[in-house]
């Protein structure tokens, strides 16, 4: 009957033993090692060698279950990282990369925090995908305080460099306000769904403090998950220079992004030209005002100037008719008395 299977008999049945036994002589090491692996995958663990050390001291940090030829960071944090890492002494932490079974063992010197305790070792993967784990750790000599409230909707972290995308359209070239939108990859390290995040985004040019604006991020990112945020970003109108783009989720600041932001040279060319017609057009207008202003000139007004009317003879300005030298006076010298 197609598709039944008949479990083997005598010689037959006596065979499959020998014949497993062949095959595993035959298998490569690393395959043997790869099946084994698999079969032993399990829960990521993070193991220490001390449970409490002091300052300037140091511990082993060993691990499991993770991903082969991953690379890892490992962190001492207070606060049991609630504030991400912000509440751990990044200056001296270490890196260490998972062998073929995803197994590590790595020396970490013990540091304090800038958080208080209760603190953690913290070990989470850097490239691919986001995987955490910690395990509790006691710093010796080092302030306890009680935990502050975690934010509810987990707890998110950047996986990837931000990144502003978008361009100026030609209003921005007249002053408009400049727009972009800020795209990062964030990953969810706590334990519960972040759903409809609020994350804070601010601008800052220079020294100035940056400006704060709440958005709703509509979405969910699971626990130990990913997902891609985009976040509209704008500035004020006639804005140039460079600027600073800051992220925050919480009081944790997530991201900074840098944004060079080009002259609105439309703005500039209108003020040029406004400064050319405007003189021009007062001059025009102030000439055509004095135009009409002034007297008007007629045929009394050009005789009494000296000017000849038409048709007549023109008249010399430094004599009047009645005081002109007459042409008829002789013009010979006078006899002296006695003379013939």
């Amino acid at each position: 009957m197609a598709g039944r299977f008949t479990a083997p008999t005598g010689r037959r049945a006596a065979a499959v033993p020998a014949l497993c036994a062949a095959l595993a002589l035959a298998l490569p090491p690393a395959a043997v090692a790869g099946a084994a692996t698999r079969a032993d995958d399990g829960p990521r663990t993070v193991q220490l060698s001390r449970k409490e050390a002091g300052k300037g001291g140091s511990i082993t940090v060993t691990g499991r279950g993770w991903r082969p030829k991953a690379l890892l960071t490992l962190l001492i944090c207070g606060q049991n990282m609630i504030g991400g890492t912000n509440s751990c002494a990044n200056g001296d932490g270490r890196a260490v990369t998972t062998d073929a079974h995803g197994a590590f063992r790595r020396g970490l010197p013990v540091a304090e925090p800038p958080k208080p305790c209760p603190c953690v070792v913290h070990v989470a993967t850097v490239t691919g995908e986001p995987a955490a784990a910690d395990a509790a750790f006691k710093v010796a000599g080092h302030p306890v305080a009680p935990l502050p409230d975690e934010r509810a909707g987990g707890r998110l972290t950047v996986l990837a460099p931000p990144r502003l995308t978008g361009s100026s359209g030609l209003l921005t070239w007249f002053g408009a306000p400049p727009q972009r939108e800020l795209t990062v990859t964030v990953g969810n390290l706590g334990s519960a769904p972040a759903k409809d995040p609020v994350f804070t985004v601010g601008t800052s040019h220079g020294v100035l403090a940056p400006e704060w604006e709440e958005q709703q991020w509509r979405g969910t990112v699971p626990a130990g998950k990913k997902a891609e945020v985009r976040l509209p970003v704008e500035l004020a109108a006639g804005a140039h220079g460079d600027y600073l783009v800051s992220l925050k989720y919480g009081d944790k600041v997530l991201v900074e992004q840098p944004w060079g932001v080009g002259r609105p040279w439309g703005v500039t060319l209108f003020w040029v030209l406004l400064c050319l017609v405007i003189p021009m057009a007062v001059f025009r207008i102030g000439m055509a005002i004095v135009d009409r202003v002034r007297p008007r000139r007629t045929a009394g007004t050009a005789a009494t100037r000296g000017t000849t009317p038409a048709g007549g003879s023109a008249a010399l300005p430094w004599f009047t008719p009645d005081t002109a030298p007459s042409t008829t006076t002789s013009t010979e010298r006078p006899t002296s008395k006695g003379s013939a």
